[in-house]
């Protein structure tokens, strides 16, 4: 048997099946693409489900991948077993309706005893319990020996999700010896012990199944294999479990280099060790897949694997950041099968030391206050922490819920699950409340309809239309037969040229004219999910009813300005991804007619020349004059195509894709120009944060830049005529010479304040009260600033070790302590917030220096001769 890495175990597979007739194909996104059934992928099948079910053609009949999985619905058991794990990689090949089981067991059969060398004694095969073909092909045809097949029930051998495309399935195990037995003499493959373990499962997909019992033969009876790769590489590689392959083991010895830990020399730090290098391995892929940290969905996910691995770095005693070193060696460990990890791994790194960063503020304030409420209950005796206090820690300190669950399990305490669920829910409520009250107008939503009156839009060719009236909503959100002068509301029409807001981008403006001469002004529109586009109206002359024919027309120069726009954030994207690199992603757009604003994903702020480079490479585009195209295709020939999507968006099966030449190609549903010389100009207004790995550019084109350069051209000859210049162009020099001058000044200033000070440091030493060995000087000076009183006091106690100084004007009180009267038992905190209190204020800091604000200025006097006695109160302590 060869005994080979997880890399080259990979190789070996996918080269074998493209022996095959097998077209290899990359590994699918973590984030599934138009399937809302699934958070992230989990089996080398399920990005393929379209191709099973006929909705979509497969690249070939003929496929294998390696594809990246993630399952998090053990992640409590991860660690705490060696079995568990989170990420995982699956091999698969897959014929749709092309071989079937007799090829299927003979390659499978094939690759394990001739290319990986596995001894044919150590192989055994299940089948269904009625699947004779399949039995009858492993003995007859492949050779398998009868004592090695064991025939299984439905449940173990037999694949079916409810109703669709269903079968039985053989699987392959690999007997590991009786040492691993449970001892029975009828243990097989199937028993519950350790000695057989499966490793591939074959899926004859030849039925469809409506769900209660009854199953069709399928016409094209399809193949859908699957094996985890690191199962096989333990089998291979002959250790016990995943976390003792190779790859893995680099991270291990990596997490033991950084905690100073010995592997397998604790049951205890194991568990961390375990949680941190699998975690670190599902944060890498779901990052380079495009992922981030949030409170929701895949995001909330990532979160909670890179938070729970944060966690046990500090039960390993790793107070710092230290899982983006981690990822180093995860990158490094896969970068041959997914070079994409290593065109991402700034990126990668960055998003997870960001996001441990965060959670270390958050865990130091959570962990402190659970452990406290932990201690309250087990003094009380109470076993079960309430859902309220859950909630607080959620809600107020965003401590993860399942990290709350973890500690109280580790310390034996229960959680009141129903009362936190309760507070959840009445968070949401509340929520959905507030929304409502900022809700605009009812009448913005509209009437339900039927989808076949949705509105026809023509306005990516036409700016004008002729139309019927459908519909009609008053002010207040009821149907109306007609609207009269003056009055607002919507209107439906059965086509328009008017762009509804979506995407990003803004509803359009203009006029909507009847034949009756009504003119009717168009301030926005709006589109309902039924597809009615609501022109949200104000008559300003004459009156429009349901049915009138009227001619749509819109703000064509606002219009144009706004094509600009929304094309110019198609050139920034592709942009930011040649300059800061391929994680960039976009997070949210909003267009109008004076700018764009882009968000998108980078974890850290973009350098002033990042910025220029990202302008020039835009700029440099626009003045090329690149033909600006748009057609629909499917979803496949668009990604085909390299067509960029919006992470998360649900896109239909067919879709609009916009193109400027080869420099960029997105999915958008947004009005363009038609080439990329008529946005003139390209100028970034902004690059700011919006959000924990997410920036915000906000920028403008053609008129936007003109109306900017006057503006900042107007602000020079303004700024110039204010210092007398008499162009703009002698500023530099103006100011150069103005801040020389402005230093020699504050340098005087500076020689004439110490002088001041000098001559208030002998006032105050004039003053001098001696109290034991210390010496308490006092003194007020009423229009000195504060930052002036700090200088006296530092003055003073340079000047003597056993001094103690209170400086006051009208409202501050400054306190310092030197070295000999600090140890004889002053502090210069306390003093001055004794002090203050009896001014009504309060104050303090440390012991050698401290301030404090006051309010009853009258009493300044009384209370610096009442400070001599707290002095001596403070020596006899």
């Amino acid at each position: 048997m060869l005994k080979l890495g997880v890399n080259e175990t990979r190789e070996k597979f996918l080269s074998f099946f493209e022996g095959k007739g097998h077209l290899r194909l990359p590994s699918f996104s973590l984030v599934p693409q138009n399937d809302a059934s699934l958070l992230l992928i989990n089996s080398g099948m399920a990005p393929m489900k379209k191709y099973f079910t006929g909705e979509v053609t497969p690249p070939r009949k003929r496929v294998s991948t390696c594809q990246k999985c993630i399952r998090t619905p053990d992640i409590e058991n991860v660690g705490k077993t060696s079995r568990h794990g989170t990420f995982f990689e699956m091999l698969g090949n897959f014929s749709f309706g092309d071989y079937f089981k007799k090829e299927a067991a003979a390659w499978a059969w094939e690759f394990f005893t001739q290319v990986l060398e596995i001894p044919p004694e150590k192989l055994f095969v299940s089948v269904y319990l009625e699947d004779d073909e399949a039995f009858d092909i492993w003995t007859k045809n492949v050779g398998v020996s009868q004592d090695h097949m064991v025939r299984l029930g439905k449940e173990d051998n037999f694949w079916e999700h409810g109703s669709g495309p269903c079968g039985p399935c053989s699987e392959i195990y690999f007997d590991r010896g009786e040492k691993y037995g449970c001892g029975s003499g009828d243990c097989r493959p199937g028993c519950d012990c350790d000695r057989y373990i499966e490793v591939w499962n074959l899926v004859f997909t030849q039925f469809d199944s409506d769900g209660k019992g009854a199953y069709t033969p399928l016409d094209h009876p399809n193949i859908d294999t699957g094996m985890g790769l690191e199962r096989l590489a333990c089998v291979l590689q002959g250790v016990e479990n995943l976390f003792e392959i190779d790859t893995v083991q680099n991270i291990i010895k990596h997490v033991c280099e950084i905690t100073g830990l010995a592997y397998h020399a604790s049951e205890k730090t194991d568990i961390s060790i375990r949680v941190i290098t699998d975690h670190i391995r599902s944060t890498v892929f779901m990052i380079s897949d495009g992922v981030r940290p949030s409170n929701e969905g895949r995001g909330y996910v990532l979160r909670r694997l890179l938070r729970r691995a944060a966690r046990h770095g500090r039960l390993l005693n790793i107070e710092r950041p230290f899982l983006h070193e981690l990822a180093g060696t995860v990158i490094n460990e896969s970068k041959a099968a997914y070079p994409e990890l290593e065109e991402r791994g700034n990126y990668i790194l960055s998003a997870i030391k960001a996001e441990e960063a965060r959670f270390g503020r958050t865990i130091s304030q959570g962990t402190l206050m659970l452990s406290g409420l932990i201690d309250r209950l087990e003094a009380s005796g109470k076993k079960a922490l309430s859902g309220k206090d859950a909630f607080l820690l959620y809600d107020t300190f965003g401590f993860p819920i399942d990290l709350t669950r973890e500690i109280l399990a580790e310390r034996s305490i229960a959680l009141d699950e129903e009362g936190f669920r309760t507070h959840m829910e009445a968070q949401r409520v509340r929520a959905r409340e507030a929304r409502a009250k900022i809700a605009e107008t009812s009448w913005l939503g509209g009437p339900a309809a039927s989808s076949d009156a949705a509105t026809v839009f023509v306005g990516y060719e036409q700016n004008e239309s002729p139309a019927a009236v459908l519909y009609i909503i008053g002010a207040d959100g009821k149907p109306a037969e007609s609207l009269q002068e003056g009055e607002g509301g919507a209107i439906v029409l059965n086509q328009t040229p008017f762009y509804a807001e979506s995407g990003g981008q803004v509803g359009d403006w203009g006029e909507i004219v009847s034949e009756d001469g009504a003119n009717i002004e168009v301030r926005d529109c709006r589109k309902t999910a039924g597809g009615q586009y609501q022109h949200i109206v104000l008559v300003k002359e004459g009156d429009i009813k349901k049915g009138d024919r009227v001619l749509a027309r819109i703000d064509a120069s606002r219009r144009e300005a706004i094509r600009r726009n929304h094309t110019s954030l198609h050139m920034l994207q592709a942009a930011l991804r040649q300059v800061l690199g391929e994680h960039v992603h976009q997070a949210g757009s909003y267009v109008d007619d004076r700018r764009g604003r882009f968000d998108f994903s980078h974890y850290e702020a973009m350098t002033t020349e990042e910025i220029r480079r990202v302008e020039e490479l835009v700029n440099e585009k626009i003045l090329e004059g690149i033909p600006i195209k748009s057609c629909q295709k499917s979803m496949d020939e668009a990604k085909r195509a390299g067509a960029m999507a919006l992470f998360g968006e649900k896109y239909g099966d067919i879709v609009r894709v916009v193109s400027i030449g080869d420099y960029s190609t997105e999915l958008c549903g947004g009005t363009h120009a038609d080439n990329s010389a008529k946005l003139g100009l390209f100028k970034i207004l902004s690059e700011t944060s919006v959000a924990a790995g997410t920036r915000r550019i906000e920028c403008t084109t053609g008129r936007g830049v003109l109306e900017l350069i006057d503006e900042r051209e107007s602000l020079l000859e303004k700024s110039a005529g204010e210092i007398k210049l008499r162009s703009p162009s002698e500023l530099p020099e103006k100011l150069r010479a103005l801040v020389s001058e402005l230093k020699e000044k504050n340098k005087e200033i500076e020689a004439l304040n110490g002088k001041l000070a000098d001559g208030h440091v002998q006032t105050a030493l004039a003053s001098v009260k001696q109290i034991g060995e210390i010496k308490y000087a006092a003194a007020f000076f009423e229009d000195e600033s504060a930052e002036t009183l700090r200088g006296i006091c530092d003055r003073l106690r340079g000047k003597d070790e056993n001094i103690v100084a209170l400086i006051a004007n009208r409202g501050t009180l400054a306190a310092a302590a030197g070295k000999g009267a600090i140890a004889k038992g002053l502090h210069a905190g306390k003093l001055v917030k004794d002090v203050s209190a009896l001014l009504g204020g309060k104050g303090g800091g440390r012991p050698d220096s401290a301030m404090a604000g006051f309010k009853d200025f009258a009493a300044v006097s009384s209370a610096l001769e009442k400070a001599a006695g707290i002095i001596e109160n403070f020596i006899k302590k």
